[in-house]
């Protein structure tokens, strides 16, 4: 098993960027998370370095001697794709930005990272991070999340792999929901919960 990061390291896991994992530092530090399999070096120019899903998974941790804050939606100066259901108020000019530069920044990274360079089609952090992604896709398309007074979508994980349940407040909504999954590359299906018969979205990222 490889040797935890040291604090210089974690510190440069911890500033990567939220959404792509896009890495800054020294290229010794990024030479040696590439060693360690926490990063990996793009092949295509510009060369950027990006975290793993081992680097992601350390970042996520947050160990505390890192000093590093968690990562809570909406945090001071993190970006999280808000899931629906949170005790957040409306959003705002700064948010509405900061998902526009979120959602440009997912589509580079599947520009980067998919074989092809496809931008059409969730990426392999997209896969791994489900309902953030989903709900980031559904947010910069400007549906509204579920607050704390306000209806809106909630975006929930499922047992299923790769699959996340999106619920929003009227068939209209759900359907207007489902278009901005499948313009997003993902593939969503409308389903009946047999308790409660509320209707919802399942939803999985498409492969091609």
């Amino acid at each position: 098993m490889s040797r935890s990061p040291t604090v210089a390291q974690r510190r440069v896991i911890n500033a990567a960027d939220p959404v792509t994992g896009r890495l800054r530092g020294t290229e010794a530090q990024l030479a040696a998370l590439v060693a360690r399999g926490l990063a990996f070096r793009h092949p295509r120019p510009p060369h950027d370095h990006f975290l793993t899903p081992a680097g992601h998974r350390i970042r996520e941790a947050v160990p505390e001697e890192s000093g590093a804050a968690p990562v809570h939606p909406g945090g001071d100066g993190v970006f999280a794709a808000r899931v629906g259901g949170d005790d957040e108020e409306a959003a705002g000019p700064s948010r509405v930005r900061e998902v526009h530069s979120a959602w440009q920044g997912l589509v580079e990274l599947r520009r980067m990272t998919n074989p092809d360079g496809a931008t059409d089609r969730p990426c392999s952090w997209e896969r791994t991070h489900l309902v953030r992604a989903a709900a980031l896709a559904l947010e910069a398309a400007g549906h509204r999340p579920a607050g704390r007074d306000t209806d809106g979508y909630r975006v929930r994980a499922t047992p299923q792999p790769e699959a996340v349940a999106v619920y929003a407040p009227g068939g209209e909504a759900l359907r207007a929901c489902a278009a901005t999954l499948e313009r997003a590359g993902w593939q969503a299906g409308e389903y009946t919960e047999p308790r409660t018969r509320a209707r919802y979205l399942l939803a999985s990222p498409r492969r091609a």
